[in-house]
């Protein structure tokens, strides 16, 4: 099961609403979920809450040292509180998920990100729960940091809280450790939305 909820993103009002602080935005809407508020934890270098759920502690986590430096607060409190690898679930922006999708993903590679290649390093492990929320790809690799740091479309911003919603009805089956239930409701696109009825012809006007 699912104990420590992290969020991915960068401090200060001038990132809140970039494409890298996709991570944050997700956990900021578990927190209204749950109820919760996040505070300022100086031990742990991040905004936390914590709760308890069918008597087990669950822990949200926003680190606040910059994304280069994540991990940095994530094994602070992991350690602390001996939570296994297994037992934490990272939100990050995904670059290769088109915006309005999330996947839920176990271990791998960090394939780049800056966030997890750090938490990588200080768990010393990439066994560890992903929720990658697509915030879309430039096209160019050149311009990847710049997309990351500039603000969504609204139509990407829309799409990108709808999957963030979405992905929060998988929360009970992540807590449960129903991660396969869990992964089928995450990868669970919203449904196509039904076409408009066609009109019907106008009878031919020699009729009348």
């Amino acid at each position: 099961m699912i104990k420590l909820f992290v969020g991915l993103g960068n401090p200060g009002t001038e990132y809140e609403a970039t494409r890298h602080n996709a991570g944050f935005w997700w956990t900021e809407a578990l927190a209204r979920e749950l109820k919760l508020s996040l505070a300022l934890d100086k031990n742990y270098h991040a905004r936390v809450a914590r709760t308890t759920i069918a008597g087990q502690t669950v822990w949200l986590l926003e680190p606040l040292t910059f994304m280069n430096l994540s991990g940095k607060s994530v094994a602070a409190l992991a350690r602390f509180f001996k939570l296994a690898p297994e037992e934490i679930l990272v939100a990050h922006d995904e670059l290769d998920i088109v915006p309005g999708q999330a996947k839920l993903k176990f271990g791998g590679s960090h394939a780049g990100h800056n966030g997890l290649r750090d938490i990588h390093a200080q768990l010393g492990t990439g066994d560890y729960w992903r929720l990658r929320i697509g915030v879309g790809h430039p096209g160019v690799k050149s311009e990847v940091i710049n997309w990351v740091l500039k603000k969504p479309s609204q139509e990407h911003r829309v799409a990108i809280e709808d999957s963030i919603t979405r992905s929060l009805k998988a929360v009970p089956a992540l807590l449960a450790g129903e991660m396969e239930k869990a992964t089928m409701l995450i990868h669970t696109s919203a449904p196509q939305r039904p076409k408009p009825p066609r009109k019907p012809e106008a009878e031919d006007s020699e009729n009348d």
